[in-house]
């Protein structure tokens, strides 16, 4: 017992010097390996905190790509909307470059990072927001102008059918206010006013007829034509200014006289004088009578 504790007192030392050297060197000892520890425990600790903070930056980069690669994809036809996308992506692509040249990185200024990613992603979920609102307005508005195009197609071809419609009115009208020349015929008479076949002894062409009754044709005065085609296709007219209107055309007319018409049965005679003009001839002539613009009726008589 007393032996153990010599040896454990000569341990220390002989001295109480060579003792309180010992201990120092003990204390210093003990000293340096806790300082290498916590050199150690902290040595990790930095590096699990350089990783993590990598970590959040390439998290943060890999949003700020897509917010980049979103914005390609934002577009409208709305130029002061595209103004404002290019901007924003702007920005966005400016704090990524910032992030990509920093060497030097620490939790504050991820966390700045982090705050104005934050603020980036509002606004381009607001800017999604306008441009589906846009788009479901843009559809809504092509919809309706397609419905719009197929009313205004489906109102064009009403009105087309009405326009056929009421032309065929109104030349069923016209057909049936078109006066006729009933009983129509055509003589050539002689100097004492009969009829006669001859060339020679012929000196007037006497044309008789009735207008017919028509209750719906227009009342009042009317200017009755007639033209007289010789056998050689030689019109008879007393002038070349003796026209009238025949559809869209201004004609020759041999002869005319104004009648008073009021919707009933009226007996009509005109008469062409060949004095002063081209001689008869022996072969068939073509009378036709015109009123209103129209041919009411066509009748031939022959000479020898």
């Amino acid at each position: 017992m007393e032996e153990s504790t010599v040896q454990k007192k000569q341990w220390l030392g002989k001295t109480p010097k060579d003792k309180r050297n010992n201990i120092i060197v003990i204390v210093l000892a003990t000293m340096l390996i806790a300082l290498i520890i916590v050199f150690f425990i902290q040595r990790q600790e930095h590096i699990s905190i350089i990783k993590e903070i990598n970590t959040e930056k390439d998290s943060i980069q890999v949003k700020l790509n897509e917010m980049v690669a979103g914005y390609d994809s934002l577009r409208t036809e709305n130029d002061t909307l595209n103004d404002q996308l290019f901007y924003a992506q702007t920005k966005v692509k400016d704090l990524l470059i910032e992030i990509n040249q920093t060497k030097k990185i620490s939790f504050r200024k991820i966390s700045r990072y982090k705050e104005e990613v934050s603020s980036l992603q509002k606004i381009m979920r607001n800017f999604v927001v306008q441009i589906d609102s846009l788009n479901k307005r843009n559809k809504i508005l092509m919809t309706e102008n397609l419905e719009v195009k197929e009313q205004y197609k489906q109102v064009k071809n009403k009105n087309k059918q009405l326009s056929h419609e009421k032309k065929r009115l109104q030349q069923n009208l016209q057909r049936a206010a078109m006066l006729e020349a009933r009983g129509l015929f055509a003589e050539a008479i002689n100097s004492r006013s009969k009829k006669t076949k001859y060339v020679k002894r012929a000196k007037k062409i006497r044309i008789s007829f009735t207008l017919s009754k028509n209750v719906t044709a227009k009342r009042g005065p009317k200017n009755i034509y007639v033209r007289i085609m010789r056998p050689d296709q030689l019109l008879l007219s007393k002038s070349s200014n003796n026209l009238f209107r025949f559809e869209d055309l201004k004609i020759q007319y041999s002869a005319m006289r104004e009648v008073n018409y009021e919707g009933k049965e009226l007996q009509v005679a005109l008469y062409w004088d060949n004095s002063g003009s081209p001689n008869f001839m022996a072969g068939k002539y073509t009378v036709d009578v015109f009123a209103d613009g129209n041919n009411i009726g066509t009748t031939t008589f022959e000479l020898k």
